[in-house]
């Protein structure tokens, strides 16, 4: 059974990172669903095409630049609506694969910023305008390295622990209000930029990520189970769905073809 259209006072779906990757397949789903869809991202030329793509296929998309560690511009940000029914917390990301004892803490510092202290902010302003739909979805797009650690990923897993922490806090905190939390935790993704980004722009070993792998996750497979959370009725909550390709059994256990 097609789930049923979100109600007028919930139809706005706000994602953060939209620019690419996992954000952007978000965002187009959300539209397909029949959301309006206000994406967010610092580069504003990527998410301004992305919206021109969205309304001319008939979706309802409008970009809207946005740093989500800035609390100043994040605030003046939602200011703008009196309601929203859906936000994607999607901004985040990793940078390096050094052990403990030689990672930069610089590394460190900006992803816990964007991944915790990120999501927190856009979460805390946006909570009231959740709640006033009377029917709200917070979605923290987390990953598996929230649940498991792994050798060369301290800093990112401790960044997706505290992002992990903070949805299921938020969940028991929030219980009886009109605002549903879910956790989506990815294992596998391969998209064009999160493992060159990690690796500062090194294409070889980005690629050496996935070598072997027959069928990663792609952005599409995330985004699909992210709008399929948020379609459930409203008395469904998707605490935490793992979502990982068939040949990563965990963190540490990838099936490689060589």
């Amino acid at each position: 059974m097609a789930p049923a259209a979100p109600s007028a006072a919930a139809r706005i779906a706000v994602v953060t990172g939209a620019s690419s990757g996992i954000g952007a397949a978000t965002a187009r789903g959300l539209a397909e669903a029949g959301y309006r869809v206000v994406l967010t991202a610092r580069r504003k030329d990527r998410i301004e095409a992305l919206a021109e793509e969205i309304n001319a296929a008939g979706g309802a998309a409008t970009a809207y630049p946005l740093d989500v560690t800035d609390r100043a511009a994040v605030d003046e940000f939602a200011s703008a609506f009196r309601t929203i029914g859906v936000l994607v917390n999607n901004a985040g990301g990793a940078l390096g694969a050094d052990p403990v004892a030689t990672g930069d803490p610089e590394h460190w510092r900006t992803m816990y910023e964007t991944n915790v202290i990120g999501t927190l902010n856009v979460t805390q302003a946006l909570l009231p305008k959740l709640e006033a739909s009377g029917d709200g979805v917070v979605v923290v797009v987390s990953s598996t390295a929230g649940l498991g650690t792994y050798e060369g990923g301290a800093g990112y897993v401790a960044a997706k622990h505290g992002e992990h922490v903070l949805a299921e806090t938020l969940r028991l905190e929030i219980v009886g209000k009109p605002v549903r939390v879910v956790e989506i935790a990815p294992g596998m993704v391969k998209t064009d930029e999160f493992a060159l980004t990690r690796f500062d722009g090194d294409a070889a070993r980005a690629a050496k990520v996935y070598e072997g792998v027959a069928a990663p996750l792609t952005a599409d497979d995330v985004a699909e189970t992210i709008t399929w959370a948020v379609t459930r009725p409203s008395h469904v909550n998707v605490d935490l769905l793992v979502l990982r390709p068939r040949a990563q059994a965990s963190n540490t256990k990838v099936h490689r073809e060589l």
